[in-house]
C-alpha cells in the first residue's frame, strides 16, 4: 500500500462530468504515471480523435501511455505485472468493456474476464486509478448491443468498486466519495457542529494529544497606494519590531473571526487527510477562453505566452472573459529553521526584513502597495533541526494546517479574489529542497540554491552544510512513512505546514493563488498528497532563478507565465509581475473579437457595422467613388480640440495648440 494509505480508487462519472480531469489530480503527484488508454478507432470520426487529442495535451511529458485497443487481456496483465513504485492511470473502463464485447472475441465468457481483472486490481502492488463511465442512470437501452453494453459496465464497475480501496463518483465536475479512503495515522480528532448562525461560536476541534502554544497573530498590512521611495539608505543594523506604543497598522487576529463554512467538518472529515473533495476549476472556461483568444480584435499575433494567465483565471472565475485581480492579499509567512538548513542566513536581517513588511514598508510593502494588494503577516513558531529529528510534534502539524486554512477562509470572507503566497524565513530554502527530494526523488545537491549574501558574494560553505543537513535529513527518514503529514512533521515544520494549509483553504474557497518561491512551491508539493486539485487553482507568474522552483513546478505541472530572471525573493516576483497580469486580462475581457471573424448576419459584424469604422465607405461601395478630396474624420476631443471634422478641423486644432 502507498504511504498515503491507498493503492487503487475507482472513478465514475458520467460524459463531461469531469472524471478524468479529477482522476488524473490523484495522481498528480507521481514521478512517472503510465496512462493505459483503452479507446480504439477514432480515424474516421474527427470529433472523436479530437476528444482522445484534449486528452492527450493535458498528461506531462513524463507519463508514458500504454494501448490495449482490442486486447482486454492485456490490461490484467498489465496490473499484474505492475511494480509497487509504479503508478497507473487507467481511463478509461467503458472502452475495456466495448472490447470485451466484440463479436470478433465471441463466444467468449466475458464474466471470467471482468472477474479477472478485479482480481488483478485487489492484488495489484501499484498505485491505481481507474475511470469509468456511469451509464445506469438514464433509460434502459432500446437495443439489445445498447442494453448489453450497459448491463457489462454495470457488473464490471460493481466488481473493480469492491476490490478497489475507494470509490468516488464526480458529478459536474465535484467529486463524492461513495467509498472512503482509509485515513492515514494521527491524532483523532474530534468532530464538532457547524454553527449555522454567523454570530455563533466558532467550532474548535478538540485533539486527543496535548494542544499546540495558540498560533501567533496574523499582522494585516495596507501599504499606502503610491509608496514614497525613501532617499535615505536602510542601516544594516538590526530593524526591531515596532514597539507596542509606535503607531501601528490595525492588527486583527487570523483565527479569531468566523468562517463562512468549514469544508473539513461539512465534507465530513474530522482532520485534514488525503483524498479530500475539493472543487476543481471549470475544465471547459480555459481552453475556450484560450480559442476566443486567437479571435480577439489585435492588429498582432497575439497574447504569446501570457495567454496562460487567461487560460488560468478563465477555469478559476468559471468564464471565457475573466476580469483582472482587483483586491489580492499577500500572504507573508515567517518561520525559522534550527539546525545547518539556517547555515549562512543572518536572522537579524531576516527580522528587519519582516518587521518593513509589517509596517507596509521595504520591498513587499512597496511592490504590495503599487499593486493594490494589501498584506498578512504571519510569525510562526520556529522548527527543529531536521538532521537531527522530527522537527515539530503531530499535533502542532494538525494546529498549523488548519491554521493556514483559516487564513484563507479569512481572504475569502474579506473579499479577496487572489492570494499571492510569500515567505521571509532562516533555513527555508533547505527545507524545500529536502521536501522536493523526499516527495519527487529529485537530486537535493541539484536543487538547493546557493547561499547568496549581501554584495552579490556566494557563501558555498555554508551551501554545503546545508546540503549536508538535507543528505541526512533523508537519510533518516529513509524508512519513514512518505504521507504528508509525515513530511511536515519530519522535515517541513511549521511554516511549510501553514502554507499548505493556505493551499487548501485557497481551493476550497475556489481562490487563485499565485506562487513564485521555495516555500510556495514545497506547500504545492505537500497538499497535491491532501487535495490533488490544489495544484490546478495555483499559478506561477514568474520562473525565476531557483532550479529548486523550476523542478517543483514542472512536478506540479505549472508552467511559468513570465520568464525575466526576476530573483527578488519569494513573493516579489509574482507582486512585479502582477500589474501586467492584470492589464493581460483586463484586454482579454474588453477586446472584442475581429469584425472580420463576426460572419452571422446581423451579429455585429463587417458588414452590419461597416459605418461604425468607416463612415460612408459602405456606399461608396455601391455607389462608386466619391470623387472628391477623400476627408478623413476625427472624433471630437482625438487631435481636434475645436470640434470640427475633416482635415480642416485638425489643423484649426493644431493651430489652437500652437
Amino acid at each position: 500500500m502507498s504511504e498515503d494509505r491507498w493503492n487503487t480508487v475507482l472513478v465514475l462519472g458520467g460524459i463531461r462530468s469531469g472524471k478524468s480531469a479529477f482522476a488524473e489530480s490523484l495522481v498528480a503527484d507521481a514521478p512517472a504515471v503510465r496512462y493505459v488508454a483503452t479507446a480504439v478507432g477514432g480515424e474516421d470520426d474527427p470529433e472523436w480523435r479530437g476528444r482522445i487529442e484534449e486528452h492527450q495535451r493535458r498528461r506531462p511529458q513524463s507519463w508514458s501511455t500504454e494501448e490495449t485497443g482490442a486486447d482486454p487481456a492485456r490490461l490484467t496483465e498489465l496490473l499484474s505485472e505492475a511494480k509497487p513504485d509504479d503508478t497507473l492511470l487507467v481511463d478509461d473502463l467503458g472502452g475495456w468493456v466495448a472490447a470485451v464485447l466484440d463479436p470478433a472475441r465471441q463466444p467468449n465468457d466475458d464474466e471470467a474476464d471482468v472477474a479477472a481483472l478485479a482480481a488483478a486490481v485487489r492484488a495489484c502492488e501499484a498505485r491505481v486509478v481507474l475511470v469509468s463511465p456511469e451509464v445506469g442512470l438514464s433509460l434502459v437501452p432500446v437495443t439489445p448491443v445498447g442494453r448489453a453494453f450497459a448491463d457489462a459496465l454495470g457488473t464490471t464497475n460493481q466488481a473493480l468498486a469492491e476490490a478497489c480501496d475507494g470509490v468516488v463518483l464526480v458529478v459536474a465536475g465535484q467529486p463524492s466519495w461513495l467509498k472512503r479512503l482509509p485515513a492515514a495515522d494521527g491524532p483523532a480528532v474530534a468532530a464538532v457542529p457547524v454553527p449555522t448562525s454567523a454570530s455563533g461560536p466558532r467550532p474548535t476541534p478538540v485533539a486527543a494529544a496535548t494542544p499546540a502554544p495558540p498560533p501567533p497573530p496574523a499582522v494585516f498590512v495596507t501599504p499606502p497606494a503610491d509608496p514614497v521611495f525613501v532617499a535615505a539608505p536602510v542601516e544594516a543594523t538590526v530593524v526591531a519590531p515596532p514597539a507596542a506604543e509606535d503607531p501601528l497598522p490595525p492588527v486583527a487576529d487570523a483565527l479569531g473571526g468566523m468562517t463562512m463554512s468549514l469544508p473539513l467538518v461539512a465534507s465530513g472529515l474530522t482532520r485534514i487527510q488525503p483524498g479530500m473533495d475539493l472543487p476543481l476549476p471549470d475544465s471547459d472556461a480555459g481552453p475556450d477562453a484560450r480559442e476566443r483568444l486567437e479571435r480577439i480584435d489585435l492588429p498582432g499575433a497575439g497574447l504569446g505566452r501570457v495567454s496562460e494567465a487567461v487560460e488560468f483565471a478563465a477555469g478559476t472565475q468559471d468564464s471565457i472573459t475573466p476580469q483582472p485581480w482587483s483586491s489580492v492579499r499577500v500572504v507573508v509567512i515567517s518561520g525559522r529553521h534550527g539546525g545547518d538548513a539556517a547555515a549562512g542566513a543572518d536572522p537579524l536581517d531576516v527580522e528587519r526584513r519582516v518587521a518593513e513588511t509589517e509596517l507596509g514598508t521595504g520591498l513587499l510593502g512597496r511592490l504590495a502597495g503599487q499593486a493594490g494588494a494589501d498584506i498578512a503577516v504571519l510569525r510562526v513558531r520556529s522548527s527543529g533541526a531536521m538532521e537531527d529529528g522530527p522537527v515539530t510534534e503531530a499535533h502542532a502539524v494538525d494546529a498549523a494546517l488548519r491554521q493556514g486554512w483559516q487564513l484563507a477562509d479569512e481572504a475569502a470572507d474579506a473579499g479577496r479574489d487572489a492570494l499571492l503566497l510569500a515567505g521571509i524565513g532562516v533555513g527555508v530554502e533547505a527545507v524545500a529542497t529536502a521536501v522536493l527530494a523526499a516527495t519527487t526523488g529529485a537530486e537535493a545537491a541539484a536543487a538547493l540554491p546557493r547561499v547568496l549574501q549581501p554584495g552579490g558574494r556566494f557563501d558555498d560553505h555554508a551551501w554545503m552544510l546545508r546540503c549536508a543537513a538535507v543528505r541526512d535529513a533523508l537519510h533518516r527518514i529513509r524508512q519513514e512513512p512518505r504521507g504528508a503529514h509525515d513530511i511536515l512533521r519530519e522535515i517541513g515544520g511549521l511554516d511549510l505546514a501553514v502554507a499548505t494549509g493556505v493551499l487548501l483553504g485557497a481551493t476550497a474557497r475556489r481562490i487563485p493563488v499565485l506562487l513564485d518561491g521555495p516555500l510556495g512551491i514545497a506547500a504545492g508539493l505537500i497538499a497535491r498528497d491532501l487535495a490533488g486539485q490544489t495544484r490546478h487553482w495555483c499559478l506561477l507568474p514568474e520562473a525565476g532563478t531557483l532550479a529548486l522552483v523550476k523542478q517543483g513546478a514542472d512536478v506540479l505541472g505549472l508552467t511559468p507565465v513570465l520568464e525575466l530572471g526576476l530573483d527578488l525573493g519569494e513573493g516579489a516576483n509574482a507582486l512585479a509581475a502582477l500589474p501586467l497580469l492584470r492589464t493581460v486580462l483586463g484586454l482579454a475581457a474588453a477586446l472584442p473579437v475581429h469584425p472580420a471573424l463576426l460572419d452571422e448576419p446581423g451579429d455585429g459584424g463587417l458588414s452590419d457595422d461597416l459605418d461604425e469604422y468607416a463612415p460612408g465607405l459602405d456606399d461608396s461601395y455601391d455607389d462608386g467613388i466619391d470623387e472628391e478630396e477623400p476627408t478623413t474624420v476625427l472624433p471630437s476631443g482625438f487631435g481636434n480640440p475645436s470640434g470640427g471634422t475633416g482635415v480642416d478641423g485638425a489643423e484649426d486644432g493644431a493651430a489652437g495648440r500652437s
